[in-house]
């Protein structure tokens, strides 16, 4: 199909879409949701076939070799792991914008638990969506009025789940090539399981994909350096996840306690203030990298941890499964079949499978880690 004729059928969709879930949830969504498809449209609208951007002599010649990086990835991602041969991920669009958009994520003043918005394909979700910045931080002004806690944070990609062609964007084409391969395989992987309404689900199982995957990739195309590169971001990463987890759960039990509402902001306010001495230390311990400042780069609310254990909490029950199913094909399989239980069920159960699973042990790299900082 011509681009054009192509387009035209996309903007009829959305269009469709649009009207669809304005009549479900009434006109005072009318507008979020007419940005959500102005925002998606913009995307197609934008993106050309990499071959086309590999093809004209203009391309500028380190895009050209990310480009040609990632239709490498791609075709492993397909051939290695089993994921989607379609047609995502083999455009690309340059944005003029650091993220393709920006996640409100908002909870109440003394509660972890994050606010859920519901929409027709993606079930319930923890955030909402802009393609607009300043849209973004429009909204979460009305919700910290309201005496939410409130984070706004870019995002360099996402997954349609497959309904529309994923394209390739600047906000992620220049990562190195782990860490491009690791967003390729995660977002793929939404494309061959997804539950609405269950991102503790969907995420730990993305990320149980994009884990084996690099670590594939790695094997077969990575040199030392690279392998060691990836070693010390993942080292950095499970480092600074463990010292959000510490302080999530303080104020966990915090808000669990009989503590007034005013000892409880007291307390709350001390346990921010020593996650933000702890990861002072944290960032001297890797020699400086500054990789997570963002993080930090305003007021922490509980709105910035809740979202760590939706990425978290089953991700060692989806490594036991793959090492028990020892394959890419078995392994989705039997996450199809855990996805037709009832939520509590197939959570029990990748919780089960971790406490069955052995510790791995660490490397000498990862010893060496443990006790030396990194850069990268």
């Amino acid at each position: 199909m011509p681009k054009f004729a192509y387009l035209k059928t996309r903007a009829r969709d959305l269009v469709v879409g649009v009207g669809c879930a304005a009549m479900l949830a009434g006109c005072a969504q009318f507008k979020y949701y007419f940005q959500a498809a102005q925002g998606q449209y913009s995307l197609w609208s934008e993106s050309r076939p990499v071959e086309d951007w590999l093809g004209d002599p203009a391309t500028d010649p380190k895009l050209r070799a990310r480009l040609e990086k990632a239709l490498f990835i791609r075709r492993f991602a397909v051939k290695e792991l089993g994921l989607p041969d379609n047609a995502s991920y083999k455009n690309y669009a340059a944005l003029n914008r650091p993220f393709v958009l920006w996640n409100v994520v908002a909870t109440p003043e003394l509660s972890l638990r994050p606010i859920q918005w519901c929409f027709p394909i993606a079930g319930c979700v923890a955030y909402r969506g802009y393609y607009n910045k300043e849209d973004a931080l429009a909204y979460a002004e009305e919700l910290r009025a309201e005496g939410d806690d409130v984070q706004v944070g870019g995002v360099p990609a996402y997954s349609t789940l497959g309904w529309f062609s994923d394209p390739l964007l600047s906000t992620f084409i220049n990562y190195s090539d782990a860490e491009l391969a690791r967003m390729v395989f995660h977002e793929l992987a939404h494309q061959v399981v997804y539950i609405a309404g269950d991102s503790r689900f969907n995420e730990a199982f993305a990320t149980a994909v994009e884990e084996a995957g690099v670590d594939r990739w790695l094997e077969l195309y990575g040199n030392e350096a690279m392998r060691e590169a990836y070693l010390r971001y993942s080292a950095r990463r499970k480092d600074f996840l463990a010292l959000l987890v510490k302080h999530r759960q303080m104020l966990a039990d915090l808000y669990a306690s009989k503590a007034s509402v005013k000892k409880k902001r007291e307390e709350k306010a001390r346990i921010f203030a020593a996650l933000h001495e702890e990861y002072k230390v944290l960032k001297a311990n890797w020699g400086g990298y500054a990789g997570y400042d963002r993080f930090f780069s305003e007021k922490l609310t509980n709105a910035h941890l809740a979202a760590i254990a939706t990425y978290n909490d089953l991700l060692p029950g989806f490594r036991a499964l793959l090492a028990k199913e020892k394959d890419f094909k078995h392994f989705y399989a039997a996450v199809q079949r855990m996805s037709n239980l009832p939520s509590v069920e197939r959570h029990d159960r990748l919780l089960q499978l971790a406490s069955q699973m052995a510790p791995p042990a660490p490397t000498v790299l990862a010893e060496k880690q443990s006790t030396t900082a990194g850069g990268h």
